[in-house]
């Protein structure tokens, strides 16, 4: 396949999945607003605060994303997607496939997390979605749950 074609179905899938991530923003949006709404004793506006607080993370993190699929639907009509924004070279298939709103090649990428800054805006932020995972998790670790580099 030439990389064009793989950059049309690229676009296909980014166009679905911003689809996808508007309808679950809305839905998220509105089960906050839901949870608002309703009356009761203290527990259950406990209960309505902590998940509306739910509500507001996953708002936040499909929002973040929605932003940078859009920029990648704007690159692609632009031309200008699939090149690295800090070396200019083609960002590989494979990492766009993986991650299709890239704006780096793997070797610019691995240089800013040497680096320990220059993320900017479009770093990706797992923070939340990680605490909140962890401490809604009561399951133990297994070996499959730790990333080990392997050279």
């Amino acid at each position: 396949m030439s990389r064009k074609d793989a950059l049309l179905r690229i676009h296909k899938s980014l166009v679905e999945k911003r689809d996808e991530l508007r309808r679950q923003l809305a839905n998220e949006i509105d089960l906050a607003h839901a949870a608002d709404a309703g009356t009761g004793d203290l527990f259950d506006a406990a209960m309505d605060g902590t998940q509306n607080e739910m509500h507001s993370q996953l708002a936040a993190f499909e929002s973040r994303e929605l932003q940078q699929i859009e920029r990648a639907i704007k690159l692609i009509r632009k031309g200008r997607y699939g090149s690295c924004e800090i070396c200019d070279a083609a960002i590989p298939v494979a990492r766009l496939k993986a991650l299709p709103y890239t704006t780096v090649c793997i070797a610019c990428r691995q240089k800013q997390e040497t680096k320990g800054g220059g993320l900017g805006e479009d770093a990706e932020n797992w923070e939340t979605v990680f605490e909140y995972e962890g401490a809604n998790s009561d399951r133990e670790l297994t070996i499959r749950d730790i990333d080990i580099e392997i050279d």
